[in-house]
């Protein structure tokens, strides 16, 4: 018996040594024929859904990942006075120290984390709220308390990381007066519905100097002193503002990255 063998030449060679090229290098990824998730959109283990975007970590702890917005780095050309006015608060080296008056950042943000290194005065005077007070203003409403509490008892909705008037930090992991200290913070701002009612409330995530403070915790509104200000459409989006309460507070190494949902690209 005869056997025809089928020879491939050419351009079909080339054709077919392709093929075999991007199939072993591209392997099939995932499924298709498992049940959907809730969202009605995605298998489970679905090989079609987005790939995540790649972010290079900052390359030491608390370093800016590479698509962060850096706020106060070398210089403080992100932040003005709340008027609009140039920003009066000194600063040296990278090293902003308060001033007079509340200053906030030229852009808004809604959702984002945020990354804030600041420093109390190493010489303590005074006491309670009078000692190393200032304050990190999320959407310039919505308050995380900075204060020196080493060993300074004073209410506990007002203390260092404190969601200020309403909640106070599940721990209090502040450092000794003068050595750094940094909050991460993760922030979802309010959603309201066409009508200007409010659909969700503002939430937010607190780790102060690597220890949770804040877990997923809801503002009752917009804080403010002795009062919980009401939820308006304008709380929806805002500035980051840092407060000017009389004592000098040292800030350094300040970014923010927005965060989007999930697919979103």
């Amino acid at each position: 018996m005869r056997v025809t063998r089928l020879r491939a030449s050419g351009a079909g060679a080339i054709l077919i040594a392709a093929a075999v090229s991007v199939s072993s290098q591209q392997p099939k990824i995932g499924y298709d024929d498992t049940p959907m998730q809730p969202n009605g959109k995605w298998h489970v283990h679905d090989g079609t859904r987005p790939q995540p975007k790649m972010v290079t970590p900052g390359a030491t702890p608390g370093a800016a990942p590479a698509d962060a917005t850096v706020l106060l780095g070398t210089d403080a050309s992100a932040w003005q006075m709340t008027n609009g006015a140039p920003i009066t608060w000194p600063m040296k080296d990278g090293i902003l120290q308060s001033g007079k008056g509340m200053i906030e950042t030229k852009a808004q943000f809604t959702d984002f984390q945020l990354h804030v290194e600041f420093a109390t005065p190493t010489e303590v005077k005074g006491d309670g709220q009078g000692r190393g007070n200032s304050g990190v203003f999320l959407l310039g409403q919505f308050e995380v308390q900075v204060l020196d509490s080493y060993n300074n008892p004073t209410y506990p909705d007002g203390q260092a990381s404190a969601m200020y008037g309403q909640y106070p930090p599940l721990v209090n992991a502040s450092r000794p007066p003068g050595e750094w200290q940094a909050y991460d913070i993760i922030f979802t701002a309010p959603r309201f519905t066409a009508a200007g009612t409010l659909e969700k409330p503002a939430v937010v995530t607190v780790i102060h100097n690597g220890i949770v403070v804040h877990n997923a915790t809801a503002y009752a509104g917009p804080t403010a002193h002795k009062v919980i200000n009401p939820y308006v459409p304008a709380s929806a989006k805002g500035p980051i503002r840092l407060q000017d309460h009389g004592n000098p507070v040292r800030f350094r190494n300040i970014w923010i990255r927005p965060i989007k949902g999930y697919d979103e690209t």
